[in-house]
């Protein structure tokens, strides 16, 4: 691996073209000459329709659903970039798929995402640059840099407009016990207080609200979390947080929109107002709801490619 390659050149998979192509029209480049298809039988592949020799190459790939053809998408990308001989190869993904299986939550589970890692570095990543990673530790699972970037600061200008800075009427709610740091961190740059769904999980996509630890009565709130799969739990912490916590408004931001089986029509039939995600996912016609906004995340990612080119530090994309 060299320190960065001679040019920076720019490719993409199939998962979010759209975000590809933004992230390059921000740098002021054109995307690169990359065939990514599928033969008949569902196998990969891939064509570099360009010289990728001494460069430092760029592989944007969220590996959202599909998730195993977006992933293998990704690696076989991998794989003809380094056979190519590229300088220095960074995969991209804005949304990092299998990161909820960071540990054995019960006796002979995978970690599916310590495999992922594996794949990637096996494959010939040279760095990874990804954004809101369900549990940061998975960075450690890599023996190559990773780069995690937050969505917190888009979110807090989103609201800061909105709400103003430190405004007493507005509170920030964690939806869960182990979001409470990253909840923590957003209500400071808000200056805001912090309130707690506290929940017991009875199955798999399931969750039971149990009790709101802080005064939401008469405010609004702002839920935040990582990722929307189902809905449910945000959901509910937006029933419980009216019905039992007397708040006034609910607001919610998430970072991925997954938005799996029920999710529009539980976001829709919920007490929450507005909820604010990030374009990691792309958006689907079919999971559109009124009360969804997108927020874009290619002016920072296109930052931080640079950055990553030119060894500049990632701090300022923190704050």
């Amino acid at each position: 691996m060299i320190a960065h390659g001679k040019d920076i050149k720019i490719f993409c998979g199939n998962s979010n073209r759209k975000l590809a192509e933004d992230i390059s029209r921000q740098m002021g480049t054109r995307l690169g000459d990359m065939n990514v298809s599928h033969f008949s039988d569902g196998e990969v592949s891939v064509s570099l329709n360009e010289t990728v020799r001494g460069s430092d190459v760029f592989l944007i790939q969220s590996t959202c659903a599909p998730v195993n053809d977006n992933l293998m998408e990704l690696l076989v990308m991998i794989d003809a970039c380094r056979r190519a001989s590229a300088g220095r190869i960074t995969a991209v993904i804005p949304y990092f798929g299998y990161a909820r299986q960071d540990r054995k939550a019960k006796s002979h589970d995978p970690i599916s995402a310590k495999l992922v890692a594996n794949l990637l570095t096996s494959a010939g990543a040279d760095r990874v640059l990804t954004m809101d990673l369900h549990a940061p530790q998975i960075q450690g699972f890599f023996d190559i840099p990773v780069d995690n970037l937050v969505g917190a600061p888009l979110f807090a200008a989103y609201y800061l407009k909105m709400f103003g800075e430190g405004n007493d009427e507005v509170m920030v709610v964690s939806p869960d016990v182990g979001s409470v740091a990253r909840s923590r961190n957003f209500a400071h740059k808000m200056g805001m207080n912090l309130a707690i769904v506290d929940k017991r999980r009875e199955r798999a996509n399931q969750s039971e609200v149990m009790n709101i630890i802080g005064d939401v009565s008469g405010k609004k709130v702002i839920l935040f979390d990582d990722m929307v799969d189902t809905a449910g739990s945000l959901c509910g912490a937006a029933k419980a947080l009216t019905e039992i916590g007397g708040a006034r408004d609910v607001y919610a931001c998430a970072s991925h929109a997954v938005l799996s089986g029920s999710a529009i029509s539980r976001i829709n039939d919920s007490p929450i107002k507005e909820l604010v995600l990030l374009d990691t996912i792309p958006e689907i016609e079919s999971k559109r709801s009124d009360k969804i906004k997108f927020l874009s995340v290619a002016a920072m990612f296109g930052e931080a490619i640079e950055r990553v080119y030119a060894e500049i530090a990632m701090s300022a994309l923190f704050d």
